[in-house]
């Protein structure tokens, strides 16, 4: 074999010669405090969401649409979805609404 064709591991022409570990940082080397602060990229990224809402959204607006939409979500469900609805609630998958109950 030339000195310059790399030698297969397993080449049954060649003596087995112990392996020298890879290069790199000893096992003692101090750690480096690495840190990056993204409170600046979050305050940007809270003025662009609320930008994007407009002046005119109404959070309280919001949150009544969405009850609104899980109470009509849950309504006239059979006794089966009922009984499916009350184990989720009871499970904590569901949020307790009212009585804890979907609406008729």
């Amino acid at each position: 074999m030339s000195p310059h064709t790399p030698r297969l591991p397993d080449d049954p022409d060649e003596p087995v010669e112990p392996r020298r570990p890879e290069a790199g940082p000893p096992d003692n080397a101090p750690l480096v405090d690495f840190t990056v602060d993204l409170t600046s990229h979050e305050m940007l990224r809270r003025a662009h969401v609320l930008d994007a809402l407009g002046p005119d959204w109404d959070p309280l607006a919001a949150l009544r649409g969405e009850d609104a939409a899980h109470d009509l979500l849950y309504s006239g469900l059979s006794e089966e979805q009922e009984r499916l609805y009350d184990d989720l609630v009871s499970a904590g998958v569901l949020p307790r609404r009212g009585g804890g109950r979907a609406a008729p």
